[in-house]
């Protein structure tokens, strides 16, 4: 089964770019276009695509807030998005990942990397710009966050820990199984007890609450 994605940039050049970097990848397949997110928005509403590709600036709702309505914690049945944009800017990094994105990119992250976020984000997984990760969140985490983060509901085990600080790296769920010596199968057990302890939905929820309560240091 292909992933179907839907592209939302407000630049023509960069969707067919987008599109054409995307469907030359085996698996994944272009199903809409939109130039702005209220566009996006009910675009994705309809066809239900797998992931959404949304640039940041757009015109009618900007990527921040076309993230929120349909991945958002309001949202019951989510679709999962990734973010892509040329402005390597914190505040807005922080905005798409608090939004629900489960992905944040640079356009210049280039098509192997482009292909591996789509997939990361269709299986449920999340993967972030290795080059900010780390410095985005732990930046936010200094400054503290808005309200003190929940505690878990239940403790953490020694694993859940080794866990949460793998995914607060920006690891993907096979290099946390190769860096660990588990399963694949242990690993998606794992985080899927981190986000029933934790209250959150999903590993970049995860990874903002690690760096919010000083449990991973940059």
């Amino acid at each position: 089964m292909s992933i179907k994605v839907i592209v939302a940039d407000d630049q023509e050049i960069a969707r067919t770019g987008l599109r054409m970097i995307l469907e030359a990848q085996e698996g994944i397949e272009v199903v809409g276009e939109a130039a702005d997110g209220q566009r996006a928005v009910e675009l994705a509403r309809r066809l239900r695509p797998d992931v959404c590709l949304f640039d940041i600036r757009m015109p009618r709702l900007d990527g921040i807030e076309a993230t929120r309505r349909l991945a958002g914690p309001d949202v019951d049945d989510p679709i999962a998005v990734v973010v892509i944009t040329t402005f390597d800017l914190d505040e807005y990094v922080y905005a798409a990942l608090r939004a629900g994105a489960r992905g944040f990119l640079l356009k210049d992250a280039g098509p192997a990397l482009l292909a591996q976020a789509v997939r990361a984000a269709a299986d449920g997984d999340a993967l972030i710009a290795p080059n900010i990760t780390a410095r985005l969140l732990g930046a936010f985490a200094g400054a503290g966050p808005a309200a003190p983060p929940a505690q878990p509901i239940e403790a953490l085990t020694d694993r859940e820990e080794q866990i949460l600080a793998t995914v607060a790296r920006g690891r993907t769920n096979s290099e946390i199984a190769k860096e660990l010596h588990i399963s694949l199968s242990t690993v998606k057990s794992h985080i899927a007890s981190l986000m029933t302890k934790l209250g959150v939905r999903n590993r970049v929820e995860i990874a903002i609450w690690a760096y919010e309560t000083n449990r991973v240091k940059t």
